[in-house]
């Protein structure tokens, strides 16, 4: 069983930068891959960005190419999406998530351990 919890989120202005962290507890890190997912009210939880396991290997969101970056650290079990450049369509709640194995996915059924999430809101 693997606990996730997310940090980082808050109030940016557009064009700012941010980073959220995911700390996990619980399990083994390391087998799992890690997903950032975000859901917009009254919109469905979208993909954001994914990580295999080793770091090697990521995904990213079209919407999110180039402006976020997704990391881990095995030493300190967590994950981290950076976020610059960023846009008020960026406004969410942020969600990280464990894979059920660890390649990353972009579907959320393919993600067995989620954290509570936290909001960020981007401002003009």
């Amino acid at each position: 069983q693997v606990q996730l919890l997310e940090s980082g989120g808050g109030l940016v202005q557009a064009g700012g930068s941010l980073t959220l962290s995911c700390a996990a507890s619980g399990g083994t890190f390391n087998e799992h891959a890690m997903g950032w997912f975000r859901q917009a009210p009254g919109k469905e939880r979208e993909f954001v960005a994914g990580i295999s396991w080793s770091g090697v290997t990521t995904y990213y969101a079209d919407a999110v190419k180039g402006r976020f970056t997704i990391s881990r650290s095995n030493v300190k079990n967590t994950a981290y999406l950076q976020m610059a450049m960023a846009k008020p369509e960026d406004t969410a709640v942020y969600y990280c998530g464990a894979g059920k194995t660890g390649w990353p996915e972009q579907n959320t059924d393919e993600y067995a351990y989620w954290g509570q999430g936290t909001q960020v809101t981007v401002s003009l």
